[in-house]
């Protein structure tokens, strides 16, 4: 197969690994920088270049594209799969895990259980959107942060209010969650590939800190899911439309509780805790949806545009 990588950085572990092992495999692998792709739409002629050549012949393409470039990074995204390419993750299923708002909507449609979640938009309403979610200490998050930046835990109703306030003040989109505290600054991540989960960490946050991402100086180890948390991993990552998935929970008393689901999750943490060669599950994916018969009809449809 040929297969893209859509990536701003050939030098990270995770771009790198996926590179390695499909060429191991015997498929033509070429990373694209999602910025340099540029696109022409038109009704029965739609084409896409890179720095100066034209795109043409690509089996499959796997999006890791960051927060700073989701809007271009899946619209090339989205050109490619109208084109006839393979995805594991469309480029509508990246928008809908990137927006922490809009995932949590559409899994909890869908009955799947998290920390109690409330957003408002009119400083008026502050007080009667805190005292939906109930008393502190309170969870208040960037709508589109990652790696633990953008979250900040307030342990007073005053302090809720007044970060609520600084975030208003910046014009960001945020959410406030209830804060599990039985956790104890310790999450999963479930890394999903197609309907299985095929490894699983257990993050803990370090001294002081009450963010798990090993980001954040978090460290991490295997961890042991039980049946009822590799089926909530794939739910999600299914409700959402993601054939590779890093769905992270909370141990909590009431059972298992999703904080988020990331489209472009890291390999680096995962691989080196558990042992487990994610990568390969990934490249293997793709071999699986987009080899044989599928990869002519993808051919066959790039032709005709």
């Amino acid at each position: 197969m040929k297969i893209a990588i859509l990536s701003r950085n050939t030098r990270l572990y995770s771009t790198q690994r996926l590179v390695d092992v499909a060429r191991e495999r015997g498929h033509v692998v070429r990373v694209l920088d999602p910025l340099r792709c540029y696109v022409r739409i038109a009704p029965g002629n739609m084409s896409i270049r890179y720095k100066g050549k034209a795109l043409h012949g690509i089996d499959a393409v796997i999006p890791r594209i960051g927060v700073t470039s989701t809007f271009y990074g899946t619209a090339v995204l989205r050109q490619l799969e109208m084109m006839g390419v393979y995805t594991p993750n469309s480029s509508d299923a990246v928008l809908r895990a990137r927006d922490k708002l809009r995932c949590l909507q559409i899994l909890s449609a869908k009955g799947l259980d998290m920390p109690a979640t409330v957003f408002g938009d009119n400083p008026d309403d502050t007080a009667d959107v805190l005292a939906m979610l109930g008393d502190p200490p309170h969870v208040i998050k960037l709508n589109e942060g990652s790696q633990g930046t953008g979250v900040v835990l307030a342990e007073k109703k005053s302090a809720s209010q007044s970060v609520i306030e600084a975030f208003r003040g910046l014009y960001a989109n945020f959410l406030v969650q209830e804060f599990i505290g039985e956790a104890k600054g310790s999450d999963l991540r479930c890394f999903v590939v197609g309907r299985k989960v095929v490894a699983a960490m257990q993050r803990e946050a370090s001294p002081g800190e009450f963010r798990a991402n090993l980001h954040r100086g978090g460290s991490a180890s295997a961890a042991t899911l039980s049946a009822e948390e590799r089926r909530i991993a794939v739910q999600a990552a299914a409700a959402l439309g993601l054939g590779v998935a890093g769905v992270d929970m909370l141990r909590s008393k009431r059972g298992p509780l999703i904080l988020e689901v990331n489209a472009s999750p890291g390999l680096e943490g995962i691989e080196a805790a558990t042992g487990v060669d994610v990568a390969a599950a990934i490249i293997g994916l793709l071999e699986a949806e987009a080899g044989g018969v599928s990869a002519k009809v993808h051919r066959r449809a790039q032709r005709v545009v």
